[in-house]
């Protein structure tokens, strides 16, 4: 299989958790209203259930027959796959692998435990089906390979979707025993979580090795709700990754490119994935609204990602029409855009290092350094990838670590390499620090530690932390380079630096003033911190080189509370080292803009998207408008001379003018999203 791009665009993940106690299980179900529904909506995948989480089956099973769903009346699986092969459409298999309410009831001994030997996950009188089934335990023998067997044996396998595989560190008895065997303690709460990572990556390739000694042709996905950079290390075991990020759902709208700019740098085909619920999974009868379906999945377009989006099929399995009605809707628009999508790169000149690398992560918990670095680079236009250790600099001309990257010896000399062949460097707060946080680790930065700085009253050193009242603030006072855009005083850094020196010869860009005292119980001053003492201290922003050091944690600043003025800064300073950024635009920060290549039609193809999500009701956020965009000046850097622009798929042909190694044209009408080409042939 070409794991590089071989997903069809307009996929479906369709969802059937369905109670026992709910009766006429697909009684309705009509293989060509079905498959015909699916054609109509210009749906060419779509995943269906073999398994749910409820533990049902749903299709004829001589292996199990007590776990085929007790009302199913019919064989539902293979009448979908049956109908949708007949038209042409591909059909993945789901089953679940951590969540299971029949093995938990039938197998308890299967169920991962905490420290206090209590089953992981719902308790037995709260509603779900949340235990976690552990892939240590006879379960994986016992049940789940003779089960992912037979789907593949008895049924057309196009792919498999393994839900719900997840590190769980856990206390049972065949853990204790695999910890063991390996030389670890399992009472160390440490080898513990090593173990639980360690041992799901052995349940992972070995799964996939099963797999695909019956099938090779089968694709393989194993979703724990978020794909970031410990899955490097398993990438083997995949042959795409589906990205689960419904942004009302609980991920919110950075998580989609959070992890696209990192799992498509890994070399296989990426899936994104939304949903056609108001809220998340489960949400029946709800329908999202338009413009927030056509931003979220022509962002996985802008992205380089194929597109899907999640549904769940009422019990009686009569598919929604008004719901395929709405996706329909919307990939009818990515069907005549896929042309300027297929076998696109990206084109990215900055790096951006992901502290999850350090911190770890999950769906709805990513590091705030990363999101708030995300949104001021989208909010300025730059191309940019997220990557991790392990990634090649070469490519990059700017490089950043986000507030919280440690650089080791090996890391230090992999960064002083990357300088020396002329890269460019931007590291903020304790980026650079060495991992034990005793000195700087990265002497290109040209900065010493001058202090720890203050404690607070709970003796926790104060840099890095958040006050309600902003206690610790300290105040930057930007010099003319660094503060272009900015009145020439002090502005108020709402988390705590650095104290730094500049080393002998480093250029000091911007100064910290600190505040006449921090916020305490014997010293405060109105409502929340203490204005500035107006005298300069230690340097807030220094440029060594080709590197620039912030001392203050500016990105988790700016994810916290968006002052524009962190934004400008990190702007500021990447206009010192990067002059001719990729694409520029006069449109407004709400646009946001990608670049993409195709090199076999000769062309780069430039994506403008304009949604703007709002907090309109209290737990997260809706698109609800499209706010067109008219008459917005675009200037791209291209690798050598455009023949042509043009915007996609409307084929209309624009004037530009050509300055150097860059083209300018004017855009007429931004309406949601608008592609244009760029042709050198």
């Amino acid at each position: 299989m070409n794991r590089a791009d071989f997903l069809p665009y307009r996929e479906i993940h369709l969802d059937f958790h369905t109670s026992e106690h709910i009766s006429g299980i697909g009684a309705d179900f009509d293989p060509d209203e079905f498959a015909d529904t699916l054609v109509k909506a210009r749906v060419n995948s779509i995943t269906c259930f073999a398994r749910c989480h409820h533990g049902w089956i749903y299709y004829d099973t001589t292996l199990n027959p007590e776990r085929r769903h007790p009302h199913l009346t019919r064989n539902l699986l293979a009448e979908q796959i049956e109908a949708c092969h007949a038209r042409g459409i591909r059909v993945p298999i789901y089953t679940t692998v951590q969540w299971d309410h029949f093995t938990a009831r039938q197998h308890p001994e299967w169920i991962c435990t905490d420290e206090n030997g209590r089953f992981i996950g719902t308790p037995p009188f709260e509603a779900g089906f949340y235990r976690e089934m552990n892939v240590n335990s006879p379960y994986v023998e016992e049940f789940l390979k003779p089960h992912v067997r037979e789907i593949l044996t008895t049924l057309p396998t196009d792919g498999l979707f393994f839900d719900i595989v997840r590190i769980v560190p856990s206390t049972d008895p065949y853990t204790q025993e695999r910890m063991r065997a390996a030389g670890l303690d399992p009472a160390n709460a440490r080898h513990r979580a090593q173990f639980a990572l360690d041992s799901l990556n052995d349940f992972k390739r070995d799964m996939s090795r099963f797999v695909w000694s019956i099938n090779p042709e089968v694709s393989i996905f194993f979703n724990a709700g978020h794909v970031g950079t410990r899955h490097r290390a398993v990438v083997d075991a995949y042959s795409h990754w589906e990205l689960e990020t419904l942004p009302s759902g609980g991920w919110g709208y950075l998580h989609f490119p959070v992890s696209t700019r990192y799992a498509r740098t890994l070399g296989i085909d990426v899936l994104g994935m939304t949903g056609k619920f108001h809220t998340s999974w489960g949400d029946f009868h709800s329908f999202k609204n338009l413009a927030a379906l056509q931003f979220e999945v022509f962002q996985m377009l802008a992205m380089n990602a194929k597109c899907m989006v999640g549904d769940q099929l009422p019990p009686r399995g009569r598919i929604e029409p008004h719901v395929y009605a709405l996706i329909g809707q919307v990939y009818a628009e990515v069907e005549q855009k896929e042309p300027w999508c297929h076998g696109a790169k990206p084109v990215t000149e900055i790096a951006v290092f992901t502290p999850e690398e350090f911190a770890g992560a999950g769906a709805g918990n990513l590091p705030d350094a990363i999101k708030g670095a995300t949104r001021m680079l989208e909010e300025g236009a730059h191309q940019f990838d997220i990557i991790d250790s392990a990634t090649d600099l070469t490519p990059y001309r700017v490089v950043i670590l986000p507030d919280a990257i440690p650089v080791d010896a090996a890391f230090a000399a992999k960064l002083d390499a990357y300088l020396a062949q002329g890269g460019r460097l931007i590291a903020t707060f304790e980026s650079g620090l060495n991992p034990a946080k005793t000195a700087f680790g990265l002497d290109a930065l040209g900065v010493t530690i001058a202090s720890e700085g203050p404690t607070d009253a709970a003796g926790n050193l104060a840099r890095g932390r958040v006050y309600d009242r902003t206690d610790y603030v300290e105040y930057i006072l930007p010099g003319a380079a660094i503060g272009h855009g900015l009145p020439p005083t002090e502005h108020a850094m709402y988390i705590r630096g650095m104290d730094v020196h500049a080393r002998p010869g480093a250029e000091i860009l911007a100064d910290i003033v600190p505040s006449y005292f921090d916020r305490t119980w014997e010293h405060f001053c109105s409502h929340r911190h203490t204005p500035s003492a107006g005298k300069p201290g230690n340097p807030a922003v220094v440029r060594n080189g080709n590197a620039i050091y912030f001392s203050s944690p500016i990105f988790t600043i700016y994810q916290k509370t968006a002052p524009l003025w962190c934004k400008r800064l990190l702007l500021n300073a990447l206009d010192l080292l990067l002059p001719d950024p990729l694409v520029r635009h006069q449109g407004p920060s709400t646009l946001l803009v990608t670049l993409n290549e195709q090199s076999a039609q000769q062309r780069q193809v430039l994506h403008l998207l304009h949604y703007i999500p709002e907090r309109r009701g209290e737990f997260f956020d809706v698109i609800e408008d499209v706010i067109p965009l008219y008459d917005v000046r675009v200037s791209v850097r291209v690798p050598k001379a455009v023949m042509r622009v043009a915007t996609a798929p409307q084929g209309a042909e624009l004037a530009f003018e050509k300055h150097g190694d860059r083209v300018e044209f004017v855009v007429p009408t931004i309406h949601g999203h608008q592609m244009v080409e760029l042709s050198f042939g």
